[in-house]
C-alpha cells in the first residue's frame, strides 16, 4: 500500500484535552494531552481503521471551516 493523506480534525475538549477525528473513516479518532502525542495516536489510529475498514472511506473533500456567529 502507498502513502495517502488524511484531513484531520482537531479539537479541545472541556478538559484540556486534544481530540483528534478523521472525518472519511468512520469512528477513526483519538485523544491525548500534548500535539505530539496526539498525531502519533491518530497515525496509528488511521492505520488501525484503513486495516479494519478499507471498504467504508467516504469520499467527503475537505472544504473548510467556518465559525458563525449566532445571537442566543
Amino acid at each position: 500500500m502507498g502513502k495517502r493523506t488524511f484531513t484531520v480534525l482537531i479539537e479541545r475538549d472541556e478538559d484540556g484535552m486534544l481530540v483528534a477525528s478523521v472525518p472519511v473513516l468512520k469512528g477513526c479518532h483519538s485523544q491525548a494531552k500534548t500535539m505530539d502525542e496526539l498525531l502519533l495516536r491518530i497515525q496509528e489510529a488511521i492505520a488501525l481503521c484503513l486495516e479494519l475498514n478499507q471498504e467504508e472511506l467516504y469520499l467527503n473533500q475537505f472544504v473548510g471551516v467556518q465559525q458563525i456567529e449566532v445571537q442566543v
